[in-house]
């Protein structure tokens, strides 16, 4: 496309920031901490901002940083390969029974989530015992990691194969969802879990402590980097590209789970080819504009031409399978969802039961006080976050939710 939607954002002494906020807020919190991350000498040539954005720590969620030479590791985050997965089935709409509870309660069973404790089956959201084929998964990620625990003891978990399949808390959710021809997909988004939490915050904390060492001026602390060259440095590529497959497996597995449930409770159906596996919290090496760069994608999801993504709408909103323009402006991103205008403290005071409760009617989905900071007034309007980034995604399907289960 050649019209172009971004407006240039400045800050002193900084790079520029190309931001795709057309009809969607930034906040002030999070215009600071772009012009933060903006005035970093290893930072450019220019960060690109999705319209879902929002404040995070150090590094803004919905943002997509690119460096030279160096990591920023609280830009990749703590949930190290956190994304989205997508199946488009043969199912549709009038094969699924009038009640949903059943499903719903079925999922809930079969797949270990928040801190939810199923007699023999899972324990706070872990599993009791793994089943084979998470062990079978697990088997073929566990040598890099005893590696990688061996060099760094502190990342140590007590057991990544008892989370190996499940769903966490949060904003992690496992969705049926129905398109625009009443085909019934499955959706469901989680990450590296405990693991790849303890890698994200050592790895912080180890930055915190080099650029401590080498007196460096940040303008926040949680802007430390590790430079290319380093033992640190190496070690964390090689840490986090580990949690980015620990996080794709997570998900796999979780789909399999979801999968099989579906099985038992409905009549023989068939998956399409529309399947996507796709990360938005992650960092990897690509080449723009002639130059390689280590690419950053904090709540972004990589968009380059013709590559399918998903963009999931909140609790109740429609979600979207796209496709990639590959607008190198962007790097060749979009956004990861909505992105939040309420803090979750923020959302509790705020949003009434009676009001989730309506915003969720048509969704088979827990309906209680302790999810009300995920409702979908806690986000932004996902009609216009895609209405701003009509020139980095193309729509292919639009998705309603009819089930969705929460950690």
């Amino acid at each position: 496309m050649s019209t172009q939607l971004h407006h240039t954002l400045h800050a002193d002494g900084g790079v520029p920031i190309k931001a795709w906020i057309e009809g969607v807020p930034l906040d002030e919190g999070a215009r600071r901490q772009l012009g933060n991350m903006a005035k970093l000498s290893i930072v450019g040539p220019w960060i690109a901002v999705m319209p879902d954005v929002h404040l995070g720590i150090g590094a803004t969620v919905g943002s997509v940083v690119p460096t030279e030479g160096a990591i920023i590791p609280a830009a990749v985050g703590v949930d190290i390969g956190c994304g989205m997965m997508a199946y488009q089935t043969t199912l549709q709409a009038s094969q699924l029974p009038d009640n949903l509870f059943g499903i719903r309660s079925d999922v809930e069973r079969a797949v270990p989530h928040g801190f939810v404790t199923v007699d023999g089956r899972s324990a706070k959201g872990n599993w009791i015992v793994a089943p084979n084929s998470a062990t079978t998964r697990w088997r073929g990620l566990e040598q890099r990691y005893r590696s990688l625990v061996e060099r760094h003891p502190r990342i140590s978990h007590k057991s990544p194969l008892s989370q190996l399949g499940s769903l966490g808390g949060g904003n992690h959710f496992i969705e049926l969802c129905l398109d625009e021809n009443d085909q019934v997909w499955v959706m469901l988004h989680s990450g590296s879990r405990g693991v790849g939490n303890g890698i994200g915050q050592y790895f912080i904390e180890r930055a915190r402590n080099e650029m401590q060492r080498q007196q460096a001026n940040l303008p926040d602390r949680d802007l430390a980097y590790l430079s290319e060259g380093s033992v640190l440095f190496d070690d964390y590529v090689e840490a986090v590209g580990w949690a980015q497959e620990y996080a794709a497996e997570n998900r796999q597995q979780m789909m399999e789970t979801v999968l099989g449930v579906l099985r038992k409770q409905l009549p023989s159906f068939q998956l399409t080819r529309m399947a996507i596996n796709c990360h938005h919290n992650y960092v990897q090496r690509e080449t723009h504009f002639g130059r390689e760069l280590l690419i950053t994608r904090k709540g972004a999801v990589s968009a380059r031409k013709d590559q399918l993504g998903i963009i999931p709408g909140s609790m109740g909103a429609k979600s979207f399978i796209v496709r990639g323009l590959g607008n190198e402006e962007s790097f060749c991103s979009c956004s990861h969802g909505a992105g939040r205008v309420m803090s979750r403290t923020e959302a509790k005071k705020r949003i009434t039961l009676g009001e989730h409760r309506a915003a969720t009617a048509h969704v088979e989905c827990r309906k209680d006080a302790d999810v009300v900071d995920e409702s979908p007034a806690a986000y932004k309007p996902i009609d216009q976050v895609m209405a701003a980034q009509r020139d980095l995604v193309e729509i292919v399907h639009t998705l309603r939710q009819v089930v969705c289960v929460k950690g």
